[in-house]
């Protein structure tokens, strides 16, 4: 029986057609060909195989430290269903990868990469450690190495950390949808369940999301390259103690009673403080929206002086701190209840606390200026660090 279809599934190409079809097949095989024979065909190859070394030496710590093995071993609930953070590890891993082999081999002009320069300092390291500690290490090859060792630490982080924000985000907005169709719901209920967690999940979900691609992508064409990396180490250390797994030691020292979600006995007094709290993050995500693509941590990679850093240097650092000093408000009023003891262990925790972000402030201000004159062209229009016309 005869097929009456409209279509079919094979049909004689036009004679047109069929050589615009072999017209680009032969310009795209040019240009491969072109990619393969160029005299930067070397440097690019050069270039991915040294990313993917380091993303290999970088995934089997992680995979071999028990500290990340557990930590990493968490599940996060995405729609309707749970993930290990590893599994979202695996597939960012590879999709990074990816991303690296098409950049590396489309990229116009490529250059020596911050891995391969990151590879020779290691090299130089094991050399002669000796003479690296005496002389250091050529700028280029000291930027690579910190540079490499800044994207490891952080970049993980900050993937499962999205992740797991987008999820939580998704869950408490769902809830609200869900009791808000219902004819009975109470507003302070719904406040305290999903209402606060979801506007504060949205906030950070914010912060993190340019935190992740500034760590990850490094780009000329977003003005985002990193120029310097702090190499003191008490700027690492005041920066890391924020920071697992080193907030736990932080914590060990200083102590820890800040909550995410404070609880006051007053329902007004409680739906204000919280609203204050909100109002403090969003502030505190403004900066890294105002950063960009150039958010990271230790990094010179640009002046920002928009947004938030209009009035003061450090917004997202006074707005966290100021979150937290009300977060421990329900804390102390019940400890002042107690003794006085109780009372100053807390606001000594806080204080404790509090001073490792003036430090990493400080240390931050000191990088900046030892780069170049602009952070102290910045500082001069704006002369607040932390509070407009007082400190």
């Amino acid at each position: 029986m005869r097929n009456n279809c409209a279509f079919s599934f094979y049909t004689e190409p036009q004679s047109s057609d069929y050589n615009l079809l072999i017209g680009k097949i032969i310009i795209v095989t040019n240009m491969s060909m072109t990619a393969l024979t160029s005299p930067g065909f070397s440097q690019r190859i050069k270039n991915l195989s040294a990313s993917i070394v380091l993303i290999t030496a970088i995934a089997s710590f992680y995979a071999t430290i028990p500290y990340y093995q557990e930590y990493f071993s968490e599940q996060t609930k995405f729609l309707g269903q749970s993930y290990k953070h590893w599994y979202i590890l695996v597939v960012a891993t590879l999709i990074y990868a990816s991303c690296l082999l098409i950049f590396y081999l489309t990229e116009r002009s490529p250059h020596i990469s911050k891995s391969i320069f990151c590879l020779r300092a290691l090299k130089r390291i094991f050399k002669s450690p000796s003479t690296v500690w005496k002389t250091g290490l050529p700028f280029e090859e000291r930027l690579g190495l910190l540079s490499i060792l800044l994207k490891g630490f952080f970049a993980p982080l900050m993937v499962v950390w999205l992740f797991s924000h987008t999820g939580n985000m998704i869950n408490h907005g769902n809830q609200i949808i869900a009791t808000l169709q219902s004819p009975e719901r109470e507003w302070l209920a719904l406040f305290n369940t999903n209402g606060y967690w979801f506007l504060l999940k949205l906030i950070i979900f914010l912060d993190v999301l340019f935190f992740t691609i500034g760590y990850l992508i490094e780009l000329p064409s977003l003005n985002n390259e990193i120029k310097s990396v702090d190499p003191t180490i008490i700027g690492w250390v005041v920066a890391l103690a924020s920071y697992p797994p080193f907030n736990s030691l932080t914590s060990t020292i200083f102590g820890g009673y800040t909550e995410d979600f404070p609880q006051f006995d007053d329902p007004t007094i409680h739906i204000i403080m919280n609203t204050v709290i909100l109002i403090l993050m969003a502030i505190f995500t403004s900066a890294s929206v105002a950063l960009n693509f150039k958010a990271s941590n230790l990094t010179h990679r640009g002046i920002i002086s928009h947004g938030p850093y209009r009035f003061v240097r450090h917004p997202a650092y006074v707005c966290k701190n100021l979150a937290w000093w009300i977060s421990i408000m329900p804390a102390v009023a019940i400890a002042s209840q107690t003794s006085i003891t109780s009372t100053l262990i807390i606001i000594g925790s806080m204080v404790g606390w509090s001073t490792i972000y003036l430090m990493r402030a400080l240390t931050e201000e000191n990088h900046l200026r030892s780069v170049d004159s602009v952070y102290d062209q910045y500082s001069k229009k704006v002369k607040y660090r932390f509070i407009p016309g007082i400190i």
